[in-house]
């Protein structure tokens, strides 16, 4: 018998494929769309940065002003159906720019090509925001166990790693040599393969709960539908009422105050602290990124062994007292192996945080659930990146000094905090993170059923495959942006909003 090439089972498969080919393609998109805008547009101009700041802007105004109403919708709609189409409007809309990049430069005004960039971007990562809950829904009924789950988590944060390790290096190369109009057309063929691979998935029908629909009680009456403001404050409130979710929702948030620094500040650690040119800055993020590969692929194992629970909050300590170690070095090679080192228990925490939320989130609130979680924590990464660069450059300013003959300055200091903030963030875990049959018990799901972990002793190992009910990159938006940290990729964006927010 010939082997055939599965992942988990035929029809994740399928999905992960969609999603290894569109990230690909948003690599190269995003890469060119800020090299055209900075090389092209705004050459030689100062306010060049600003206007790339502006690509990265318009997807962050779509995450947050889209994003908490959009898993309302996701809810009562079809899952499978909510993917196509928005497979079909984001392929239409890097179409139509396509046809206008046809025309000369200096054709219209920089103005009105700016514009259409943002608004492009817009758009796309305001339909994204439909595609990542209803994504997440039907991982939950194509992946059981909380192994597999785990597993499925770990596959796609692996593969949008890699799609940022393949697609900037095409990216240059198709927009110098052959024109931006390729580059864009690579990422509308990549949403049409996208398509192709989820519309020959199938998705088994969701079980029916028993006091929905019990047939000795006859027709159900008929109910009028909840309006758009009463279905998202239902959402708001379970998601308020779940022990578990809030505490894992503190848990990211910290987790982005605890890391953005890392984002915002890292390129200056790498040439002050590190002592290193400027030039090999890119061999942080590969560092990063390999690591971030490591981490992903054994993550399916580790919270097999351990738990997603100890996972998550033995990860969270073992990435600060890496990132403290990291902020005391002062060699290049140094830091290259000891982020190597911090990406991967790092990446192991997303892959743990995905069978948690999915443990905790009821079928029916699932997309809500999601637009809770998702915004909240992107709201974190962005106030923290601003909170880190406003310390750097005018609170600790002056820092310099040394105690028991180990210097600190303003850079380094903040990095140590940080690792101190995520180190708290684990005993934060360790004491207060309930067990998942709480979360599945508030899920309506019986414990031990659902995605979530069983109670085990110490040294139990889970195999998680036997369990009967629903990972960012797997489930991407599961992350906490932790893998953002990958300063090198300025303009890269989240995991979730990597074309496909996964």
């Amino acid at each position: 018998m010939t082997p055939r090439l599965t992942l988990i089972n035929r029809d994740y498969t399928r999905l992960w494929f969609g999603q290894a080919v569109s990230s690909v393609g948003d690599a190269v998109f995003s890469t060119t769309l800020v090299l055209w805008v900075a090389t092209v547009l705004a050459k030689d101009e100062e306010w060049a940065p600003l206007a790339v700041s502006g690509v990265l802007m318009a997807s962050s105004v779509a995450v947050l002003g889209i994003g908490p109403l959009a898993g309302v919708f996701v809810d009562r709609w079809d899952k499978l159906a909510t993917l196509l189409r928005t497979e079909v409007v984001r392929g239409a809309l890097v179409v139509v720019l396509t046809l206008v990049s046809l025309l000369p430069t200096d054709a219209l005004p920089v103005g009105v090509w700016l514009g259409l960039v943002y608004v492009t971007v817009l758009l796309l990562h305001a339909s994204g925001q439909f595609f990542s809950p209803a994504r997440f829904a039907i991982l939950a009924d194509l992946v059981k166990g909380d192994a597999d789950r785990a597993r499925a988590a770990g596959i796609g944060q692996a593969t949008g790693e890699t799609a940022w390790i393949i697609g900037p290096p095409i990216a240059a190369p198709l927009l110098f040599a052959a024109g931006i109009q390729w580059a864009l057309l690579f990422n509308a063929v990549s949403y049409a393969v996208s398509y192709a691979a989820i519309r020959s998935i199938e998705v088994p029908a969701p079980a029916v709960a028993p006091d929905r629909a019990s047939p000795a009680s006859g027709p159900a009456p008929v109910r009028r539908r909840p309006s758009l403001r009463g279905e998202f404050a239902d959402g708001v409130r379970f998601f308020a009422r779940s022990r578990f979710l809030v505490v894992l929702l503190l848990l990211a948030v910290i987790g982005q105050f605890g890391l953005g620094a890392l984002s915002t500040l890292n390129v200056f650690f790498t040439t002050d602290n590190l002592n290193a040119d400027a030039h090999l800055y890119g061999y942080i993020g590969m560092a990063m990124g390999i690591g971030g590969i490591t981490g992903a692929l054994s993550g399916g194992r580790v919270v097999q062994w351990l738990g997603a629970r100890r996972s998550t909050w033995i990860s969270l300590l073992v990435s600060g007292v890496l990132l403290i170690a990291y902020s005391r070095q002062t060699t290049f090679l140094g830091g290259i192996a000891l982020l190597f080192v911090f990406t991967v228990p790092l990446t192991v925490l997303n892959t743990a945080m995905a069978p948690l939320l999915l443990a905790a989130a009821p079928p029916d609130l699932r997309g809500r659930v999601m637009a809770v979680f998702y915004p909240v924590t992107k709201l974190a990464s962005m106030l923290a990146a601003v909170l880190a660069g406003w310390l750097a450059g005018s609170v600790l300013t002056d820092v310099a000094g040394s105690v028991a003959g180990v210097r600190f300055g303003p850079i380094d200091t903040i990095f140590a905090v940080s690792g101190l903030v995520v180190v708290l963030s684990g005993v934060f875990a360790w004491l207060a993170l309930p067990g998942t049959g709480a979360a599945e018990k508030d899920a309506g799901e019986s414990p031990g059923g659902g995605a979530g972990e069983a109670p085990v002793t110490a040294g139990e190992a889970k195999d998680g495959a036997a369990t009967a009910d629903p990972a960012p990159d797997g489930v991407g938006a599961l992350t906490v942006d932790a893998t953002a940290a990958a300063g090198p990729r300025g303009h890269r964006p989240h995991d979730d909003e990597r074309g496909r927010p996964e």
